[in-house]
């Protein structure tokens, strides 16, 4: 399972970035996806994951309202669009892959089984 991540940078408190990660066909359609984060000294931790499969989508209290997670299956892309940005959602930001497992369980205990290489989100107050 191969995924790569892109549209990470620098934003303002407030301001709005939009995530991509680029995966096969058959990894959005089989696999759950998600989101990953982790910042300086702190374990890394789910975000927001979906499953084509399951028709479900998962979102992190933190992520609830601001974040929106989307796959489009034309451009084999599973997106994170993040609004309303805070200081404390910088981090490196991870897309993950994982097969057989419910969308909920794989997004609560960040373990899935493939990782992309990550792109660093950074939101200056």
């Amino acid at each position: 399972v191969r995924l790569v991540e892109s549209g990470g940078g620098l934003v303002q408190t407030g301001g709005s970035l939009r995530l991509s990660c680029a995966a096969s066909e058959v990894t959005l359609k089989l696999y759950a996806v998600g989101w990953f984060r982790q910042a300086p000294g702190k374990e890394r931790g789910g975000v927001s994951c979906v499953s084509h499969l399951e028709r479900r989508t998962y979102y992190a209290d933190f992520a609830e309202g601001r974040f929106t997670i989307s796959t489009d299956m034309s451009e084999r892309t599973v997106y994170l669009q993040m609004d309303n940005l805070r200081a404390e959602d910088t981090a490196v930001y991870y897309c993950a892959a994982e097969i057989g497992t419910p969308v909920d369980d794989m997004c609560s205990h960040a373990t899935p089984d493939a990782w992309g290489q990550g792109t660093q989100v950074t939101v200056s107050s």
